[in-house]
């Protein structure tokens, strides 16, 4: 019998990792004259929320399976969120990560003690790649998105969120690739109203929400720096829990996500990549719809190149000028 993630699948994560993850601040902000909150989990252990899936995913491998260990594709968020539960709870990972993956998330993936594969994000199949690695280790393949105890354990982010407000939020904007985090936090928090947001031309949950089907990115996509949200395709499992929770989907252009990390470092002090930054970058531009005292725009991913960023902000500065 098939197995769907549950709103009680996400209680239960969220006691089984409680002790393994941090509990990221609400901070308010202020945008528009309102001022709503911003879910800081770009502060989470590894940069970003992926740290909760990958745990609550590997604290339920058998004795026998973690001996074998686990094999994941990411190009660096879920790659450290693998690598950092692995290493904690003594288990050999290798991680398949495309060969134009920020250093900075590299280095980090490898200073976790990860065994790190790299393919070539154009002509080759990551997740091919990864089952190859499975099947020859006798390893556990952990995905970043299609698995429900992945898909429970983001969620646990929306947990923290109704014990952070004293209540549910009437409103949470998420980042959203293959949409693991955004199904999750949907299944937590069942009353809000959950708005996922993508890059242009990488909104496939957005057109896949207008379909009504899942619509992959087409293979004209153009460029992006947000290179954590580069999904080709969403998942049944996720698809299902945000149509069902009736979320809407909305897309920002890059210099819109520029603008929002900018404002993440000077009003809130936040370091955000450009694919953790694209909530806030729909909230500042209006894109989302009204917010008010309890709306939650979540940030997550604070892994990004130096160079870039300090370019970003530089750019960002003159035209404040």
């Amino acid at each position: 019998m098939s197995r769907f993630p549950t709103k009680e699948g996400v209680r239960a994560a969220a006691a089984r990792i409680r002790d393994h993850v941090v509990k990221t601040p609400l901070l308010p902000v202020e945008i528009g004259g309102v001022t709503s909150w911003v879910k800081a989990e770009c502060l989470q252990t590894g940069g970003s929320f992926k740290l909760r899936g990958a745990t609550n995913r590997l604290l339920q491998l058998s004795a026998d399976e973690r001996k074998r260990g686990v094999v994941a594709f990411s190009s660096g968020n879920h790659a450290q969120g693998v690598a950092i539960a692995a290493k904690r709870l003594g288990i050999l990972a290798t991680i398949v990560m495309p060969s134009d993956a920020p250093a900075v998330k590299v280095a980090a993936t490898r200073e976790a003690g990860a065994e790190i594969v790299f393919y070539d994000r154009v002509t080759e199949s990551r997740e091919e790649i990864g089952a190859r690695l499975a099947a020859e280790k006798g390893a556990t393949l952990v995905p970043s998105f299609d698995d429900v105890d992945i898909i429970e354990g983001q969620g646990t982010a929306g947990v923290e969120i109704a014990e952070q407000l004293g209540g549910m939020p009437d409103k949470v904007l998420v980042c959203c690739g293959g949409g693991g985090l955004s199904a999750g936090i949907a299944l937590a928090l069942p009353d809000a109203e959950i708005v996922t947001v993508e890059p242009e031309g990488w909104d496939d949950m957005a057109r896949s929400f207008e379909a009504g089907e899942r619509v992959p990115v087409p293979d004209d996509a153009p460029a992006t720096l947000c290179d954590a949200l580069q999904t080709k395709l969403v998942s049944p499992l996720t698809f299902g829990a945000l149509r069902d929770a009736g979320a809407t989907g909305v897309s920002v252009s890059e210099e819109e996500v520029q603008t929002a990390m900018a404002f993440a470092a000077r009003h809130l002090r936040l370091v955000v990549e450009p694919g953790g930054a694209v909530a806030l970058a729909a909230a500042l531009a209006g894109k989302a719809g009204s917010l008010s005292a309890r709306s939650v725009i979540l940030v997550s991913g604070g892994n990004v190149d130096s160079a870039l960023y300090a370019d970003i902000l530089t750019s960002q500065a003159v035209r404040a000028e």
